[in-house]
């Protein structure tokens, strides 16, 4: 089959994809960044610049309407999500969109829904599911060596938001998608249900606002912060709990990592390592992997530069070859089904119960 093909991406949004996702797409074979637009004239100009992307506008859907343009990468605030990826897919466009998929499960089936209807490769950003130690993890859990699952946990712990002092942004606004359930929780639920292969059927949820006020980085005036900076969340998936414990204010070394226990042994993921244990053993040991490619020029050496790298290869890839599926990738059927689950914890929270998920499509 020919690869002759070029894929021109648009990119929408100057944080995430300017440090990370313009950079590795630079660095594929067949690809090309085309477009680029952000809501900042002199940010989406510099970016530019910097990164040799000939076309910037301040206006996305300038970007979604370039002929030339094959695929939109989406990394804007939430709320901007459904419309445009319902925009995009409008104009035939392939669609790479970042998580939480938008700002509630009914937005995030509306995409699903035009997805399905339009027959266009269409992916949420959920680059962790290509990390190697990852994939391998699934692989075991599959292989069924180490017994039935028996429980699960997903752990992460930064304090970059612990500080008050910070500015507030839209990270701090709820009704922008704001806040680290969306930010990390969408990684974390995306990452149970690929681990265990298996929905869950309820959702116990509690969130944390641990900063209620940031300044304005303009003015210097404190602005409300309506977004959580902590979570802790209980899924049920059978007879099997899994736990979520995330924090952006928790001191100490930073953490990012999942565990799943079985009836024979259990494996740990933590950043860029596996770790296996025997029952009985009462240690941990660690997997051995293929060693780590050297990354292109301009990214920063982490799990997110190197599972977006190898998720945007399998997809430019895939776009070249005319299919329109990537194995092991989140759809944006997966995005409504997180999405799901981030819905039901907030109205877990509020209403202090457990909330059972519908199964239904």
């Amino acid at each position: 089959m020919s690869t002759a093909r070029t894929v021109r991406m648009g990119v929408i949004g100057a944080g995430f994809a300017r440090t990370t996702q313009i950079p590795a797409l630079r660095a594929l074979p067949g690809v090309e960044v085309v477009s680029l637009a952000s809501a900042r004239r002199e940010k989406v100009e510099e970016a530019g610049r910097q990164l040799g992307v000939p076309h910037v506008t301040t206006d996305w859907r300038e970007v979604v309407s370039r002929p030339e343009v094959t695929c939109v990468c989406i990394s804007t605030p939430p709320a901007l999500h459904r419309d445009i990826t319902l925009a995009a897919l409008e104009a035939g466009k392939a669609v790479l969109c970042e998580k939480p998929t938008a700002l509630d499960a009914r937005e995030a089936e509306a995409m699903w829904h035009a997805a399905r209807e339009r027959r266009v490769l269409a992916l949420l950003d959920h680059e962790l599911r290509f990390l190697p130690t990852r994939q391998r993890m699934r692989a075991l859990l599959r292989s069924g060596e180490l017994g039935k699952v028996r429980g699960a946990r997903v752990f992460y712990r930064n304090d970059n938001r612990a500080s008050p002092e910070r500015p507030w942004d839209w990270w701090s606004d709820a009704s922008q998608g704001g806040g680290l359930l969306g930010a990390i929780g969408s990684h974390a639920v995306d990452t149970l249900r690929f681990m265990l292969g298996a929905e869950p059927d309820e959702v116990l949820g509690e969130l944390a606002t641990h900063t209620p006020e940031r300044p304005d980085a303009l003015t210097g005036q404190s602005r409300p912060v309506t977004s959580d900076d902590e979570a802790r969340l209980l899924l049920r998936f059978g007879a099997t709990t899994a736990a979520i414990e995330l924090s952006m204010v928790s001191p100490g070394k930073p953490v990012h990592g999942v565990e799943v226990s079985c009836e024979r042994g259990g494996l740990r993921v933590e950043g860029r390592e596996l770790w296996r244990s025997t029952v009985g053993t009462r240690s941990w040991e660690r997997v051995a992997l293929p060693a780590e490619p050297p990354l292109p020029p301009g990214l920063p050496d982490n799990e997110w530069a190197r599972g977006f790298l190898a998720l945007a290869g399998a997809m430019t890839q895939a776009l070249r070859e005319g299919r329109a599926s990537v194995e092991d990738a989140a759809t944006l059927e997966d995005g409504w089904r997180n999405q799901q689950v981030l819905d039901a914890a907030r109205r877990s929270h509020a209403e202090r119960r457990w909330i059972r998920l519908s199964s239904g499509t």
